[in-house]
């Protein structure tokens, strides 16, 4: 059941459902992850030591080297790759790597995701039809 559905921009089409994973905090995914467990490897992120495999990534957006887009790629063929990416805005290299590996991703929510939401809710991310529900 459905109880909020946000309007979004679409990054990569698909669709996405899993529990959250959310950090205020960008994320680089060059040594930052490990595409071959999808955990967060940074000692100075939120997130470290939590992998995000099959859940729905929150993040504000990407830093980092443009390689970054391949380790996404990695991480998909891996199969360690999370449901679906939400960016509070979209940048190149996270946008790249959605795209290439076929991970369903959104950017601009029309409502404040961290204030919104905590790890483990339920989330689908709907980037066919630009909605995200909860």
């Amino acid at each position: 059941m459905v109880n909020l559905e946000i309007s979004c921009r679409i990054i990569s089409r698909g669709r996405g459902r899993g529990p959250v994973i959310i950090s205020d905090k960008p994320l680089s995914f060059l040594g930052g992850v490990d595409p071959g467990t999808g955990t967060v490897i940074d000692p100075r992120h939120p997130l470290h030591g939590r992998s995000m495999r099959g859940k729905v990534l929150v993040i504000p957006g990407g830093k980092g080297s443009t390689v970054g887009s391949y380790v996404i790629f990695q991480m998909s063929k891996n199969g360690t790759a999370p449901a679906a990416i939400i960016c509070s805005n979209a940048e190149p290299i996270i946008a790249t790597g959605a795209i290439m590996a076929g991970i369903p991703m959104v950017d601009r929510p029309e409502a404040d995701l961290f204030q919104m939401l905590e790890d483990s809710v339920e989330v689908e991310v709907d980037a066919v039809e630009g909605k995200i529900r909860v």
